[in-house]
């Protein structure tokens, strides 16, 4: 069974649908792309990816070593390059709603280091993920 399914709306626009929910999601263009800009693009989903994934396995690291990171927060900028048109960079600045001792800042920022979107991402794509505690 797929995982996904999409359909051309036309105007640059597409729906995609996540088969196993039901949940859907539109994507448009940006207006830098001859797009209105008015939904996420698609490197737009590729930079949130990044973000959700490495927000999730955090996730699931602080739940696995008794940590409570309810309220983080991520702040993510894509930056296209050109020639060819792609993601350049991906700048994430990860806010925790509170400080933690050095042992659980390693566990948090190790774990978002082996975010599966990261390793799947092109070596050119550079990521820059700052982390901020307490704030």
């Amino acid at each position: 069974m797929a995982t996904i399914e999409t359909i051309y709306l036309g105007d640059l626009r597409t729906e995609m649908t996540h088969m196993q929910s039901g949940t859907k999601l539109v994507t448009d263009a940006p207006t830098d792309n001859h797009g209105k800009g008015e939904s996420f693009s698609p490197t737009d989903l590729v930079a949130g990816a990044l973000g959700s994934c490495m927000m999730t396995i955090m996730g699931i690291a602080a739940k696995t070593h008794g940590m409570n990171i309810d309220g983080t927060k991520l702040s993510i900028t894509k930056v296209m390059s050109a020639s060819p048109r792609r993601i350049g960079e991906i700048v994430i600045d990860v806010t925790f709603p509170m400080d933690y001792e050095p042992k659980q800042r390693m566990i948090l920022e190790n774990a978002a280091a082996t975010c599966p979107v990261a390793h799947s991402l092109h070596p050119d794509t550079k990521q820059t993920i700052r982390f901020h505690y307490g704030k």
